[in-house]
């Protein structure tokens, strides 16, 4: 029929194709579908190695001949490099496009993993850290991009619970797996790991990726100047949060300059985005309400992320006394948590309105710190199930619906860029509540050391009554019993400090959630449809 049409259309006439089917608008490519499961084990690997050392930086420290001070950058220049890179990868994935740029950040993450296992010295493991996090830093907002504009609205409920059990489940059972890997090998297989996964999402990636096309015309137009400023805004901030607490914030030189220049790299930074017509970070995504909203929620959602991952493991290590594998196991309970509700939040989100949904994830969040208020000395695996549980199943309850509010309303062409600048409120979040949570710790333990010494009364019966029995318990190993009786003493008192310090952090969190419950009504209900959620370009 249709080459009888044609043969008897008149000489120079346009001839009309015949119709094509369209695909169901409600149907997943496989192809994509599987592409974009490589892209999410490719996320996950780089948000696990933000943790994954933590447990191990002990072992570092001594395969490198390093001092405590020292080690501490294995971990700090891997952020410091990420988080430059996080808002920066919009741009990037726009001018070179998904597929070639979620390659090479996976490549060049592996090969760097490669480089930080073969590290003799502590001054190469810190410029292949800083590498590895900054490559890899680009697969975190690429893969949340992605997600919104190759599958349609309608499977958000399936696809979005993922991306959310990934992006938190990689900090938290970040210690665990390091714990296990150094227990059992050594620390070089914190990286070595990364290896074999690394070149399959590598190699999958480039071949089955095809979601959009690299526009190379934006690179004759990129704005250095504001690279500059955004990166000595965000280094030099991250280096200041991190090393702050412990160096006693502006009394120290150092701190005191990296704030400098996270200050002018800012004026910098603003000043670009705002005056230039191709901004580095298009910061417009911040007129949508949804958008501004939810990256506030995120920002704080980051301090319970990465706050509560600290705080369980300071209580357990300085308190309990355990080593690094006896926290990971304590602490995969939260691990856990998250895994099981993952889809259980997706079949929610798709029956329940989704800022109810996060009002009552924040109220878990501050029923799990107020409940943590309360500790003791003796807690144990326990007395911290439920608050670890609250905190697995807040973060899901959380992050899921947060993710759709604030990038399930966003304009196809923005949301790359919306992205990088979404993820970058959740680790900033999470650097700024560390900060926050060393300082007060800090703070608070010197405030109950200080009072605990006043009122310890030498002559009060029931002290007298502990120093003796202390006292013979050590005469029986042949020490200066009464001074080891009164050193165990002192630290008693310092174990207790601490405890009541940590409870204090605690309990100011519990209000900080429950404040955030707050923000929750001024975000919109995006609609569910069948057409997807965002082009391909």
């Amino acid at each position: 029929m249709a080459q009888a049409i044609v043969q008897n259309a008149p000489a120079g006439a346009v001839t009309a194709r015949p119709p094509v089917a369209a695909a169901p608008p409600d149907t997943i490519d496989r192809r994509k579908l599987i592409a974009f499961f490589c892209m999410v084990f490719g996320m996950f690997m780089a948000i696990l190695d933000i943790q994954v050392v933590s447990a191990s930086l002990s072992e570092i420290q001594a395969g490198l001949s390093a001092t405590p001070d020292q080690v501490a950058w294995v971990q700090t220049s891997y952020l410091i490099a990420e988080v430059i890179m996080i808002p920066l990868s919009g741009i990037l994935s726009r001018a070179f496009s998904t597929r070639y740029l979620f390659a090479a950040s996976c490549a060049g993450f592996t090969i760097a993993s490669f480089l930080c296992s073969q590290a003799t010295t502590l001054d190469q493991m810190i410029v292949f850290r800083a590498l590895q996090g900054f490559i890899g830093g680009a697969m975190i907002p690429t893969v949340f991009a992605s997600a919104y504009t190759i599958f349609p609205r309608s499977k958000m409920p399936v696809i979005t619970p993922v991306i959310g059990l990934v992006a938190t489940l990689g900090p938290t059972i970040g210690p665990t797996v390091g714990g296990y890997l150094t227990e059992m090998f050594s620390w070089h297989w914190l990286f070595l790991i990364n290896i074999i996964p690394g070149i399959l999402v590598t190699v999958a990636t480039w071949n089955l990726v095809d979601f959009d096309e690299p526009d190379f015309s934006i690179l004759e137009t990129f704005d250095w100047t504001g690279l500059i400023g955004m990166a000595a805004f965000l280094g030099a901030l991250e280096y200041t949060l991190e090393e702050g607490p412990q160096n006693n914030w502006f009394s120290d030189a150092t701190i005191t300059l990296t704030a400098t220049v996270s200050a002018v790299g800012a004026l910098v930074f603003f000043w670009q985005a705002f005056r230039s017509k191709h901004p580095i970070v298009d910061l417009s995504a911040f007129l949508n309400r949804n958008f501004w909203t939810g990256s506030m929620l995120s920002f704080v959602m980051g301090i319970g992320l990465y706050g509560l991952t600290f705080l369980y493991p300071v209580y357990l290590a300085r308190v309990r006394g355990y080593d690094s594998l006896q926290i990971g196991e304590t602490m995969f309970v939260s691990g856990l948590t998250m895994f099981v509700s993952a889809p259980i939040v997706g079949r929610l989100i798709t029956r329940m309105d989704p800022r109810l949904m996060i009002a009552i994830g924040f109220a878990g969040f501050s029923l799990g710190t107020y409940m943590a208020s309360f500790m003791t000395k003796d807690w144990d695996f326990w007395e911290l199930l439920v608050p670890q549980l609250l905190r697995g199943g807040s973060l899901m309850l959380c992050m899921v619906p947060i993710n759709n509010l604030s990038l399930g309303t966003m304009p196809p062409a923005k949301i790359k860029n919306a992205s990088g600048i979404y993820n970058l409120t959740r680790n900033l979040g999470g650097a700024v509540g560390l900060a926050m949570i060393n300082t007060m710790i800090n703070n608070r333990l010197d405030l109950h050391l200080q009072r605990l010494h006043d009122d310890f009364n030498w002559s009060r019966p029931i002290a007298v009554q502990r120093l003796a029995a202390m006292t013979q318990a050590f005469a029986s190993k042949g020490s200066d019993a009464h001074l080891a009786a009164i050193k165990q003493m002192m630290l008693l008192v310092r174990q207790q400090a601490t405890v009541m310090s940590l409870a204090d952090v605690f309990y100011a969190l519990t209000w900080l959630f429950l404040s955030l419950i707050l923000l929750v009504p001024l975000m919109k209900r995006p609609k569910l449809g069948g057409a997807p959620a965002g082009g391909g370009h």
